[in-house]
């Protein structure tokens, strides 16, 4: 199925900025995006649980998070139990058990080298810590690959909010209008839009069409490889 654009829901301005510029710069999200982690993160999130002993949540309550940091899954236990000792048990069950359970999606490494090859610029914008992040580009072969990478740690204000996508195009020295950004939730769309950059939605992760129209993406994405076709369109609309 080709590529499909929406009408963007933001000022007539700023679409009429972004549509006259021309794309020079990719930033993509990682899990559910590039890598396909998120059975293992939300393993993690009921390993996590279970070892302090707090009532179980369902995949789906769990699922509605991701994409935002893990303080903000275990805000409602940032009394009792605490949030350190939370993130510490998540991240030491995650981290014992990456390397063999992430992978990269299928053709989401092709593209984003041949994104590369054809000169545009990419960055990563994740709400992982980066050394998270640097791991998960390692596991899909991707290691330098990306000119900047934005993480939990590098912001104060993580996604939905749109610091992260500013922090990258900022490092990048390039405009919103020069950008899109790729991701597979409501939350990368609501941090990109907020952003000013075009927002791409994968259907490829853990979200349907139906979860993510909410936010408005402007280009919808059933597979990886359309999305170089696309760069392309876009970088030559001047």
């Amino acid at each position: 199925m080709p590529v499909l654009p929406v009408l963007p829901a933001v000022p007539v301005l700023s679409v009429y900025i972004w549509r006259m510029s021309q794309l020079t710069t990719v930033l993509f999200d990682l899990d559910g995006t590039i890598i396909d982690s998120v059975r293992l993160i939300i393993d993690s999130y009921h390993h996590t649980l279970r070892t302090h002993g707090l009532p179980a949540r369902t995949d789906d309550q769990w699922l509605a998070g991701i994409g935002t940091p893990l303080r903000v899954q275990f805000a409602d236990w940032a009394d009792d139990p605490g949030i350190e000792p939370m993130i510490q048990t998540y991240r030491d069950y995650n981290l014992a058990h990456h390397d063999t359970r992430v992978s990269a999606y299928p053709g989401i490494v092709d593209t984003i080298l041949g994104i590369r090859a054809a000169g545009f610029r990419t960055g990563l914008v994740t709400s992982k810590k980066r050394s998270g992040a640097e791991r998960g580009l390692r596991i899909a072969g991707l290691m330098g690959t990306m000119e900047v990478v934005v993480g939990e740690d590098d912001v104060e204000h993580p996604k939905p909010h749109p610091e992260p996508v500013f922090k990258a195009l900022d490092h990048l020295g390039v405009s919103a209008g020069e950008a899109i950004y790729v991701g597979d939730s409501v939350h990368d769309m609501r941090s990109g839009r907020a952003a000013g950059v075009r927002t791409a939605a994968v259907l490829w992760g853990p979200f349907a069409r139906a979860h993510l129209e909410p936010a408005a993406p402007d280009y919808w994405l059933e597979r990886p490889d359309p999305l170089l076709q696309l760069a392309r369109e876009l970088g030559q609309m001047m």
